[in-house]
């Protein structure tokens, strides 16, 4: 009889989507999909934006590197030479508002070392979509601005400018689906499916962007690349909490051994005084010698 082996219907293959950072630089970085990101963006940022250059064309080559660690972020020049760089976020580890300024600092150096003046400098925009809740504040789209204390209404500082996308906010709101900006965040999110299904009917560039999402998680390669991936990001995280839980461990032991080790001087520093004691040697002395206080040696009953 031949051997078969049948496939449990209830086993669904996992359905990836623009959250994982493989696929969305697979989707926005590829060669030909220019017009979803720049669809995006002039939603987001409200700017007529005609032509956009990706600064590394994404090939798997360059992801299968990539998806071993490190950031993985998106950047783009718009035509009037502003630099955009866009992060997908997932996990909060609590540092995320030092490592955005830190590499917004990385992308304008980027622009000095290659010999530009500093007057010439592109702005840039630092976009960060958030799989969790970072600032306490009801908007789930924020926009930072650099103002003076005493004169609100005056920027300053204007050659980077951030954008927190969070998305457990947008999924709490009653977004205007006539918006652009919220039918892609529903895209994005892809959590709703209601709210998909009506992005897509309002938007024809989603409806073309979705053929090019089922394209790109049916390549077994990507796939392959965004399962690494993610069992990398995990495999990470559960590095950094063992460490933790170790490291909790090794200090409670180092204060216990501390401290038993401070009674046991201690003891033998107030057995030394008590002999002295007896001996009827000043207490100034005893203090300087055994460095105890004079209450503690006051204390001491040598009978």
């Amino acid at each position: 009889m031949e051997n078969t082996k049948l496939k449990n219907p209830q086993t669904k293959e996992k359905i990836y989507n623009l959250k994982n950072d493989i696929i969305f630089q697979a989707f926005f970085a590829r060669k030909g999909n220019e017009q979803f990101l720049i669809d995006f963006l002039n939603a987001l940022l409200k700017m007529d934006i005609k032509s956009i250059e990706i600064r590394e064309e994404v090939n798997l080559e360059r992801l299968s590197k990539e998806e071993k660690g490190g950031r993985l972020d998106l950047q783009a020049r718009l035509g009037d030479g502003t630099i955009v760089s866009i992060e997908m976020q997932m996990k909060d580890e609590g540092n995320f508002k030092e490592r955005t300024t830190m590499y917004a600092g990385k992308v304008e150096s980027r622009e000095v070392e290659k010999g530009t003046k500093y007057e010439d400098i592109s702005q840039i925009i630092m976009i960060n979509i958030l799989g969790f809740n970072m600032l306490d504040v009801e908007d789930y789209i924020s926009e930072t601005a650099i103002v003076l204390d005493k004169h609100r209404d005056y920027e300053v500082l204007t050659g980077i400018k951030w954008y927190f996308i969070e998305l457990p906010k947008f999924r709490e709101a009653k977004p205007d689906m006539n918006e652009k900006v919220n039918q892609w965040l529903a895209f994005i999110d892809d959590n709703n499916k209601e709210l998909v299904d009506m992005a897509e009917d309002k938007n024809e560039t989603l409806k073309k962007a979705r053929i090019e999402m089922n394209y790109l998680t049916g390549d077994a390669e990507v796939r392959r690349l965004a399962e690494l991936r993610e069992k990398w990001e995990m495999d990470r995280i559960n590095a950094i909490s063992y460490a933790t839980k170790v490291g909790k461990e090794e200090g409670m032991k180092e204060r216990n051994e501390r401290t038993e080790w401070k009674n046991g001087e201690f003891k033998e520093k107030l057995k030394i005084a008590k002999e002295m004691l007896k001996k009827k040697m000043p207490i100034d002395m005893i203090c300087e010698i055994t460095k105890l206080t004079k209450e503690e040696i006051e204390k001491i009953n040598i009978y």
